[in-house]
């Protein structure tokens, strides 16, 4: 079996798609268990944030497990197959591993250095813990990411080049001027009572704010919040809770308001914010002109239309060109990392091995083989004359009209949106989305400290791949022991049929003897196997050491079964 995650970020979708394909906690729930139901995978587990969405899964076939997860991905997220394709990314084995141990470390955060994803991680741990959808494969994976991230903030100054996405928003609201100078005296209003929310009014709180209102649609957990805040010994906010209803006369009270809830559709439209700025200065508020800055979108430009590659809709490895050990860094689904890099013959060839596959049959409908083959060939040819694969690019900037300073602040850390994108247009009012802030987040400066992570998440790789490998042959290992002292038993059993009149002390020294011979015998070549089996390329001894004392698969498997049995028992660690 084999670590797979299919996903995609605020680094391969504009946020415009991450919103679409947000996942509820109950389709959250259901990709998980559709994922173990299906044939390829036999654990599965989904990383969801407000800017990532993941599913990782132990798979027996590389080809099968990217078709059946983004299809999967694609079913429960309602956004079509092709439509999610050009946003998705794959990574295996190795680089999956890497992958996720860099999420851990905020590598990959929009915010890079941030410690937020921690939790989210464990979270994600814990849910598939719950639907029993994580073996030992993705209950070491996980719980082994969670040491390295706390590893990394703890030897290193990743802390300073990352922050909680909470107070970069902030900052952006603040136009860079010092976030506690702008605070304070305000009064703000925090939507939503999860983790988030209550990020955002803790830091809010330690910014100096002089009033916080909390809103939730479960009054209890505002309430909480609220009361949590007021007895916090480090600050002298006055908090306290209203119901939802209560948001619209609120609003005309706040200078900032913060919005973080799991609502499928909007908590604040742009009709609501304008009265609310209406009833703070009595004065009709205006869309802003054309010209003035409006939410910016990554776009696609014309001529960079990327191909689709044929593994993701083949259900086999067999005699495929493609070398998927040698990719570095992941793939996209549609292929543009996969084919980076390589000559127009190598793509021909693997656009004619597509042609003469079996097609999966969701796709068939869709795509033929022969049209692959055509698309591929054309990116071949497009890579061949201008030596390298197109790649997305961000538009060029806008000029952007002088607008007044606002009289209300907002921060949408929602995914979907919580508050409508045509607030962007209000004037009097500062809107900052997760769109903005991946926007802001793409020119931040990386801290030094960056390069000395990933040297450690290259390491706790290399040392979670030599386990990995090393626990593969375990089972072996135990079974050739097993089988040694079967034949060791066997023996003694024949000797006392021979010489009955042996006396209880002799018959022990001869037990003893053999079993040290046989030990000895064993020793070597059992820890030798178990250091090659470590290396990389050393999955292979399991097998040649089966093969060798012909030891019976079931027994093998007997074991394995028998230490999942006991990690179970254990529960996480």
């Amino acid at each position: 079996m084999s670590l797979l995650v299919v996903g995609l970020s605020h680094r391969s979708a504009p946020v415009s798609v991450l919103e679409r394909a947000a996942l509820s906690a109950d389709a959250q729930v259901k990709l998980v268990q559709d994922t173990v139901a299906a044939e390829p995978a036999t654990e599965a587990a989904v990383l969801a944030t407000c800017n990532r969405i993941e599913l990782y899964a132990d798979v027996d076939k590389f080809h099968a497990g990217v078709a059946e997860l983004s299809t999967l991905l694609a079913q429960h997220s309602g956004v079509g197959l092709d439509e999610l394709t050009p946003y998705l990314y794959v990574h295996y084995e190795d680089r999956a591993v890497h992958h996720l141990f860099s999420v851990a470390c905020g590598l990959d955060s929009m915010v890079v250095g941030e410690g937020q994803i921690l939790g989210q991680i464990k979270d994600s741990l814990a849910k598939a813990q719950e639907l029993h959808s994580a073996g030992r494969l993705l209950n070491d994976l996980f719980q082994q990411s969670l040491r390295v991230g706390k590893r990394a903030h703890s030897e290193t100054g990743i802390d300073r080049a990352g922050q909680s996405l909470v107070t970069f928003g902030l900052e952006q609201l603040s136009e860079q001027a010092d976030v506690t100078a702008w605070a304070r005296g305000k009064k703000a209003l925090v939507i939503g009572a999860g983790s988030m929310s209550s990020l955002a009014a803790a830091t809010l709180a330690r910014a100096g704010v002089a009033e916080i209102v909390v809103a939730n649609r479960t009054a209890d957990r505002a309430e909480r919040l609220a009361e949590i805040l007021n007895a916090a010994d480090d600050t002298d906010v006055l908090a306290r809770a209203v119901p939802m209803d209560a948001v619209p006369v609120e609003l005309t009270r706040a200078d900032v308001a913060v919005s973080c809830t799991g609502a499928t559709g909007l908590v604040l439209t742009a009709e609501e914010v304008a009265a609310a700025v209406e009833g703070r200065t009595g004065r009709p508020v205006a869309f802003a002109e054309a010209g003035a800055p409006a939410p910016r979108t990554h776009t696609d430009s014309a001529d960079v239309r990327q191909t689709p590659l044929p593994p993701t809709s083949v259900g086999t490895d067999e005699n495929c060109p493609l070398d998927v050990a040698a990719v570095q860094g992941g793939f996209s689904v549609l292929g543009e990392a996969a084919v980076a890099g390589m000559d127009a013959a190598t793509l021909e060839q693997h656009a004619a091995w597509a042609a003469g596959s079996a097609v999966d049959r969701r796709e068939a409908a869709r795509r033929s083989p022969e049209a692959d083959a055509e698309l591929i060939t054309a990116l071949a040819a497009t890579a061949a004359t201008v030596g390298r694969i197109p790649e997305r690019r961000k538009p060029e900037p806008v000029a952007e009209t002088p607008r007044p300073a606002p009289v209300l602040s907002l921060l949408d850390l929602a995914m979907p949106r919580d508050i409508d994108a045509a607030v962007h247009r209000l004037a009097g009012v500062r809107l900052v989305d997760i769109e903005s802030l991946a926007e802001a987040s793409a020119d931040a400066p990386m801290a030094a400290d960056v390069d000395q992570v990933r040297r450690i998440v290259s390491d706790e790789v290399a040392a979670f791949g030599a386990a990995l490998r090393a626990a593969h042959i375990t089972p072996t290992v135990v079974a050739l022991r097993a089988m040694a002292a079967d034949v060791v038993a066997n023996e003694i059993a024949r000797l006392e049929g021979r010489l009955p009149g042996l006396d209880d002390k002799h018959r022990g020294e001869i037990t003893q003897t053999v079993r040290r011979v046989v030990d000895k015998l064993l020793h070597a070549p059992t820890v030798r196997v178990k250091q090659l089996a470590a290396e990389p390329g050393g999955a292979g001894y399991a097998d040649a050491l089966r093969t060798l004392f012909d030891l019976d698969q079931e027994t093998v498997a007997s074991v394995s079964r028998a230490e999942d049995s006991t990690e179970k028992d254990r529960g996480p660690r």
